[in-house]
Parts: C-alpha cells; structure tokens; sequence
C-alpha cells in the first residue's frame, strides 16, 4: 500500500458538538465520515484518495499551510 501525502488541516472546536465531515471523490460527493468535537478538542486531518473535502459546522478554528480562519457562526 503506498503512503498518501495529502495536505492536513487542525480544526480546533471553540463550542460543544462542532462536527468535521468527510466527503468523498468521485463522480458522486458523499460524506463518508463525522466527528463531533468537544469545546476546546482539536483535530487533524488529511485530504487522501478518498477524501476530497472536509465539512466543518459550529464555532471552529481551521488551521492550514494557506492560513488560519475561523468559523462565523
């Protein structure tokens, strides 16, 4: 199996129940896997062959190589 070296983004929750979605690639999006996030818990993830977006609902912090940006909620 060969490593993926997609791109990663930290997503830090600044209320209870943020959720992150995964959607997936291909000729039909679908979200292909939720997290809920506590207030104050991070996460991090991964753009890879499967994913090709990521969803954020609620009050969040998004980190990137590109910059930091928050949710206006």
């Amino acid at each position: 199996m060969e490593p993926t070296n997609g791109e990663y983004i930290v997503v830090k929750a600044k209320d209870q129940g943020v959720q992150v979605i995964g959607l997936t690639r291909g000729q039909d999006t679908k979200f292909h896997h939720t997290e809920k996030l506590d207030k104050n818990e991070i996460l991090i993830c991964q753009f890879t062959d499967h994913t090709s977006a990521i969803k954020i609902r609620g009050k969040a912090v998004v980190m990137t190589k590109y910059g930091t940006m928050e949710t206006d909620q």
